[in-house]
């Protein structure tokens, strides 16, 4: 055992040895490297500082980061995040950096930047603070806790009760691990049903667009009609996604929104300058499997929209509303009355309006004209 402790000292002399030269030798090889190194963390570290609000101590102007989060963040806000800003002005200048928090343009801009005093060395390290969140690929992530940790440590109780049970017996009340391998066991059940049901589903999914959108403040306060942006939704399988020419048939004169001021809707304009469009991400999409056209709906039906996407005009940010399964589907082909008389399409459905004119039938569902056939969804 003496002999063993003495060689793994030696190899671990050895070890620091070879580390001690080889940092040596680095060091000696590039100081300037090294110095430079050093003196551009120092920079980004007071740029942080600045960033944070920890700098100036006499500062009398709210810090950057209590509007342009560098941590990833649950609720909306209307400010563009650290790396947002940061990507913007990652191939500029410091003075055009310094030019926007001086010298802000627009009203919003104007009014969230009263009072900002930056000396240029300040704005400089600002700006290799911001430089060095794209080199790091951006936002530092939130802590999540997933479930597949809770159903894991559920499994290592169910273990740690059935190896109780069986082999070592140290609890004294053998109803203890019973109980703890009957509730266990039911959870981790509940837990495989409801992912199972809801496997390929997505509702309440809500991403983070590369443009901040709002359907509240156009389709609820300007109450644009949606068949304006979404021009295809009665005539097409799909609503469409509106190009970004479109948006300029308003954004050409409105350069700046009320919340977002204008660099969002810069945006719109940087894609046009750039010849590129939006990459929109999109939140409603069914299976491969299944059919679905927005025409037979909209423009057949003529069902309002927030009839499958729910209240639109109320979302800031646009969020998949139900889970648009099978059962969601088809109670709704149970429960829609079709309107026969006023609408031409059903014209050739002979039996059902001699029925409705007759009195016979006051009202007929869209499940009764054959909208839960297998073959109209899945062909």
């Amino acid at each position: 055992m003496g002999q063993i402790r003495g060689i793994c000292r030696i190899v671990h002399s050895i070890i620091l040895l070879v580390l001690l030269v080889d940092f040596s030798v680095v060091a000696a090889e590039n100081p300037v490297d090294n110095d430079h190194q050093t003196q551009k963390k120092e920079v980004i570290k007071d740029g942080k500082r600045l960033f944070m609000g920890l700098l100036p101590f006499d500062r009398k102007h709210e810090s950057c980061v209590s509007c342009h989060h560098v941590v990833a963040i649950d609720t909306f806000s209307w400010y563009p995040s650290a790396l947002e800003i940061a990507n913007l002005y990652h191939a500029k200048a410091d003075k055009d950096l310094e030019k926007v928090l001086m010298e802000p343009m627009g009203n919003k801009m104007s009014e969230v930047h009263q009072e900002y005093q930056f000396k240029e060395e300040d704005v400089k390290a600002i700006k290799t603070y911001l430089d060095s969140l794209v080199v790091d690929n951006g936002v530092e992530p939130k802590p999540s806790v997933n479930n597949l940790f809770l159903f894991l440590f559920l499994g290592i109780l169910i273990t740690l009760s059935l190896v109780d049970l069986i082999f070592t017996r140290r609890i004294k009340y053998r109803i203890i691990p019973v109980i703890v391998l009957l509730a266990c066991g039911g959870y981790q059940a509940k837990m495989l049903m409801f992912e199972a049901k809801a496997l390929g589903r997505s509702k309440d999914y809500a991403p983070d667009q590369p443009i901040k959108f709002s359907h509240k403040v156009h389709a609820g306060e300007n109450q644009i009609d949606c068949k304006y942006c979404h021009n295809t939704v009665d005539k097409s399988r799909s609503a469409g996604i509106p190009s970004v020419n479109l948006c300029l048939n308003c954004h050409s004169l409105v350069r700046e929104g009320s919340n977002s001021g204008q660099f969002e809707i810069n945006k719109i304009h940087q894609a046009v300058e750039n010849g590129q469009s939006v990459e929109w991400i999109r939140i409603h999409k069914l299976p491969d499997h299944a059919y679905f056209n927005h025409a037979q709906h909209v423009g057949v039906a003529k069902l309002d929209c927030n009839k499958c996407h729910g209240e639109v005009e109320k979302m800031h940010v646009l969020k998949q509303e139900s889970d648009m399964s099978m059962g969601w589907c088809v109670n709704c082909h149970r429960e829609t009355h079709v309107n026969m008389g006023e609408n031409k399409y059903y014209s050739s459905y002979k039996e059902q309006h001699e029925a409705y004119a007759r009195g016979d039938k006051n009202a007929f569902t869209a499940d009764e004209l054959g909208s839960n056939d297998c073959m109209r969804c899945h062909y």
